[in-house]
């Protein structure tokens, strides 16, 4: 059988080659492009065939959700696997109904895409095969397959609501320090700090030295988007 065929649309150069990386290390997939931008993955998909889109939903030229209307329009045999730190849910209802066969909030581990992935493998070889459903246990296996069995892990040691804290602080404050977050969410400097590196090199967080005091200068997080 032959590897599913992955773009990847993503303009964050860190985040792009993280999830490029990912997609060749599981098996069965292969990445053929990465776009920066809508008008670069619309090209892409006009020259290369393409299986299946790993889809950021915040693009410098367009929304991600315009990008998928644009394909089903057109009648192009794609699908979508929304890879995005849009958490919106607006733009999640968009997507359930353009036909996302997955929605994968950013930050994630290289094992959360991996079951995404797999998950769709096996998806896309139930919807594939011929013959007829045998009944509607069977239908609802097929359309589920898509969603991994368990929930996407973090590294260890990390919670997911501490994780989703650490977020919510830093996309609502305008540059934090690790100090200042912790004292948002309510956990020591070190905590908060260890959450932070991990969002800046999922690409998700800038950091820049804030300078002003004395000593070394303090780091500071600021949301790429």
């Amino acid at each position: 059988m032959n590897d599913l065929r992955v773009l990847v649309v993503e303009d964050e150069p860190v985040a792009a080659d993280a999830h490029r990386a990912y997609v060749e290390r599981t098996a069965g997939f292969t990445a053929v492009a990465v776009a920066g931008t809508g008008q670069a993955a619309w090209d892409a998909l006009g020259r290369l065939p393409v299986d299946l889109v790993l889809l950021d939903m915040n693009l410098p030229d367009t929304h991600g959700i315009e990008l998928v209307r644009r394909l089903r329009a057109a009648g192009r045999d794609v699908d979508v696997l929304a890879v995005t730190s849009a958490r919106e849910l607006t733009t999640v209802r968009a997507a359930a109904a353009a036909g996302v066969v997955g929605y994968l909030l950013k930050p994630f581990t290289y094992a959360a895409l991996r079951d995404r992935l797999t998950a769709y493998a096996d998806y896309r070889a139930q919807l594939r095969a011929d013959g007829d459903v045998t009944g509607q246990d069977a239908v609802d296996r097929v359309l589920e397959a898509a969603r991994p069995a368990r929930p996407a892990p973090l590294p260890k040691g990390m919670g997911r609501e501490t994780l989703d804290a650490v977020v919510a602080a830093v996309r609502g404050g305008d540059g934090l320090s690790a100090a200042e977050t912790g004292e948002l969410i309510g956990a020591s400097r070190i905590t908060a700090r260890r959450y932070l590196e991990h969002l800046a090199e999922a690409g998700l967080v800038a950091r820049t030295p804030r300078y002003g005091g004395t000593g070394r200068p303090e780091l500071e997080y600021r949301w790429r988007q």
